[in-house]
């Protein structure tokens, strides 16, 4: 009995460790179709006015791609781009940008 518990708990924590993964993966994709233009698909902007989004928190992504989508915020293409996300393209978007890791070096 309590085999099978342990072994059923493990199966839930590796799909419930799986699912980022799959976000990240599908998110990647939809980055490289929609936002890697402008953000890079590393997720640093390709343009010096252009936010950098790889690392940032889930939280302030989530905000403000659905600010962007409401219309509570505007930017002449943001604006655009966001209103044809649904929930979960932002979902999957923000899993892959926070994913990313950011490294900096202190200068010499």
């Amino acid at each position: 009995m309590i085999k099978s518990i342990t072994w059923g708990l493990l199966l839930i924590g590796c799909l419930l460790a799986a699912a980022p993964t799959s976000a990240q993966n599908t998110g990647k994709q939809k980055a490289t179709q929609i936002c890697a233009v402008c953000h890079g698909l590393n997720g640093i902007g390709v343009n010096p006015d252009v936010p950098n989004l790889a690392g940032e928190s889930p939280l302030y992504l989530e905000k403000q791609l659905n600010a962007f989508r409401k219309g509570e915020r505007k930017h002449e293409q943001m604006s655009i781009v966001a209103q044809s996300l649904k929930e979960e393209d932002v979902r999957d978007l923000v899993a892959w940008y926070s994913s990313l890791k950011v490294t900096v070096e202190m200068p010499q």
